[in-house]
C-alpha cells in the first residue's frame, strides 16, 4: 500500500469514528429525554407533531387548489387567442374595404352589407373578450404599449416624443396585449 492510501483510510476512519460518535451522542440525548418525559407526555408529542403535519399538509393541498383554480380560468380567458390573431387581419381588411367603398357613391348597398359583416365579426370578437387598444394621435409613446414602425420630424413642438399617426389598430384580450398598436411618431 501507498503512503497516499494509507492517509486516505487514516482520515476516513477519523471521520466514520466521528460519525459514530456524533451518532451515539444523539441517541443517548434522546434516551436521556425519554427517561425524563412519561409516556403520555411523548403521546403529546406526537400528536402534536402529526397535527402540525397535517395542517401543513392541507394548507398545501388548499394552495394548489387555488393555484389551479386560477391557471384554468386563465386558459380559459385566453383559450381563443389563437384564433382571434388570426382573425385581426380580417378585421384590418374590412376596415381597408370600408374606407375604399365609403368614397364610392355608387356602392352604397355594397357598403352596407361590409358593415353589417364587419359589425357582426367585431361583435362577436368583443364577446370573446377581444377590446381595441385606444390610442389617439397626440398621446404620449409608450414603448409598452405602442410599437413604433418609423420616426418623422415633429410638425410641431408640442408632438415630439408623441404619436402622429396610426397606421394599425392594437387590440387586447382580456388585460393581454395580443397585438400592439403601430404608430408614427415625432421626433
Amino acid at each position: 500500500m501507498s503512503k497516499k492510501n494509507k492517509s486516505e483510510d487514516i482520515e476516513k476512519e477519523q471521520v466514520n469514528g466521528l460519525e459514530n460518535e456524533t451518532i451515539a451522542v444523539e441517541e443517548a440525548q434522546e434516551q436521556e429525554i425519554a427517561e425524563e418525559v412519561s409516556p403520555e407526555e411523548k403521546l403529546k408529542v406526537e400528536l402534536q407533531n402529526e397535527k402540525d403535519k397535517f395542517l401543513r399538509l392541507f394548507a398545501e393541498f388548499e394552495n394548489y387548489k387555488k393555484r389551479t383554480s386560477r391557471e384554468r380560468l386563465e386558459l380559459f380567458k385566453t383559450a381563443g387567442k389563437e384564433v382571434m390573431v388570426e382573425l385581426l387581419p380580417v378585421l384590418d381588411d374590412f376596415e381597408r374595404a370600408l374606407t375604399h367603398i365609403e368614397e364610392d357613391k355608387e356602392a352604397e348597398e355594397l357598403r352596407k352589407g361590409v358593415l353589417l359583416i364587419y359589425q357582426k365579426l367585431l361583435n362577436t370578437l368583443e364577446k370573446k373578450g377581444l377590446s381595441v387598444c385606444e390610442v389617439l394621435k397626440g398621446d404620449v409613446f409608450d414603448a409598452e404599449v405602442h410599437t413604433a414602425i418609423t420616426q418623422i420630424p415633429a410638425p410641431s413642438d408640442d408632438l415630439k416624443g408623441k404619436i402622429i399617426d396610426v397606421v394599425e389598430k392594437g387590440y387586447k384580450l382580456g388585460d393581454t396585449i395580443v397585438r400592439f398598436p403601430k404608430v408614427v411618431v415625432g421626433q
